[in-house]
């Protein structure tokens, strides 16, 4: 029997905040973020993962960032002006239908939408691992803040490996080379 805390590809669905093109200018490492958030949206994708992908008013702060989108399968969008995911229409009732209680957690800003949205679905009984080196802030510390905070309300803090490698469980399977390769 493995730890309740442990991730299953079976009840995980990945949640991609806010990662939009007026950020790009003014996030700390940018290449890094892009390239861990591609690297889970990929796993999702090889995992069978439900993923969902929201945008914080498109229309003032653009679209996804076309790297994120260029690897983007299947998933559901949201459009919101709450900062809460859980705020927009529709939200809630296209996360319940996937049936799935672990929400990985990646994207922008950490302090604001990213840790609303976690604080919300902890709220409503899920199990919420946010991804450390998959999310982040104009400033640092604000980053640091938004994460503290979220952990001390019982959000799992977790980083790219380790959630590709609980999700795996183990090696030696097509999928585990399948997933090994995006992170040579």
């Amino acid at each position: 029997m493995r730890h309740p805390n442990l991730l299953t590809a079976e009840n995980s669905v990945l949640l991609v905040v806010d990662l939009q093109e007026s950020f790009r200018k003014h996030l700390p490492d940018i290449a890094n973020l892009t390239r861990n958030v591609s690297i889970l949206v990929e796993a999702a994708k090889i995992l069978k993962l439900p993923v969902i992908v929201t945008e914080q008013y498109p229309q003032g702060l653009g679209k996804t960032l076309a790297e994120i989108t260029a690897c983007m399968g299947d998933h559901q969008y949201f459009e919101k002006t709450a900062f809460s995911c859980c705020g927009a229409s529709g939200f809630m009732e296209g996360l319940k239908e996937l049936n799935r209680k672990q929400v990985i957690v990646c994207g922008i800003e950490a302090h604001v939408c990213v840790n609303q949205t976690v604080h919300d679905l902890i709220q409503d009984g899920y199990q919420v691992h946010v991804v450390a080196d998959a999310i982040a802030s104009r400033a640092s510390k604000n980053k640091e803040y938004g994460l503290s905070k979220m952990l001390s309300s019982g959000a799992i803090g977790t980083c790219l490996e380790t959630v590709l490698f609980e999700l795996l469980y183990e090696s030696g399977t097509e999928l585990f080379k399948s997933v090994q390769r995006l992170i040579r």
